[in-house]
């Protein structure tokens, strides 16, 4: 009697034609998904330090304006 088909243990492959699956693997949680998370978090990070960069530039300038406007009203009053 043949064994039932599932992605292990195919009818017909014989055995050791396909390297066997865990069930991670089977559901797309294998070893390579690791690395894709890691790249993305990896851009998420750099994503991130580039707008607190933005936030502060603009924090910045922000502030100078209001210094700037300050002067000009004390040097008009």
């Amino acid at each position: 009697m043949t064994d039932s088909k599932n992605i292990n243990n195919p009818v017909g492959q014989g055995g050791g034609q396909r390297k066997r699956q865990s069930r991670a693997e089977r559901q797309n949680n294998g070893p390579h998904r690791n690395f894709d998370r890691k790249s993305a978090a990896d851009q998420k990070a750099e994503l991130v330090r580039k707008m607190r960069e933005k936030a502060a530039a603009a924090d910045a300038a922000a502030a100078a304006d209001a210094a700037a406007a300050a002067e000009d009203g004390a040097a008009q009053s």
